[in-house]
């Protein structure tokens, strides 16, 4: 039966992937010396459905998983899958996409209002004071 909820899955490798993960979290869950019993209450499910995660049954809710991975303590695993600013190749679809060159008359207007800066003699110059400006959020004493 389980066999057949994987192969509702199109992909060989994807189907592998599935097994391989239940594989690990079984694994995972032995070294940690967790009873199938005690998983499963402490993930919320039943013991049958800790059986078919682990034998990798596609039918296993999302939702399961990630409980399963953070009753193991490894929810972070989960978390930062495909974080953005760790997929390599969307990271390379968007180096792709950066223009060849900028237009100086279109670079100039795109890039926001200009601050005006204030004259020495400006009433409004308090670089020793306690007023700070709002945007400042630079701790080490470098503005930009």
């Amino acid at each position: 039966m389980t066999n057949m909820a994987v192969k509702k899955i199109r992909s060989l490798s994807a189907q592998r992937a599935i097994v391989s993960l239940g594989r690990n979290i079984k694994t995972a869950r032995t070294k940690r010396r967790i009873p199938v019993r005690e998983f499963a209450e402490r993930i919320g499910v039943s013991e049958r459905t800790v059986i078919r995660l682990e034998k990798g049954d596609e039918g296993v809710s999302l939702g399961t998983l990630c409980m399963a991975c953070l009753v193991l303590g490894e929810l972070d695993l989960i978390s930062g899958f495909l974080d953005p600013a760790a997929d390599d190749t969307g990271l390379l679809i968007d180096q792709q996409k950066l223009p060849k060159r900028i237009d100086r008359s279109r670079g100039a207007s795109s890039a926001g209002p200009k601050k005006e800066k204030p004259s020495h003699g400006d009433a409004d110059d308090d670089r020793h004071g306690d007023d700070r400006d709002d945007n400042d959020d630079n701790d080490d004493g470098v503005a930009f």
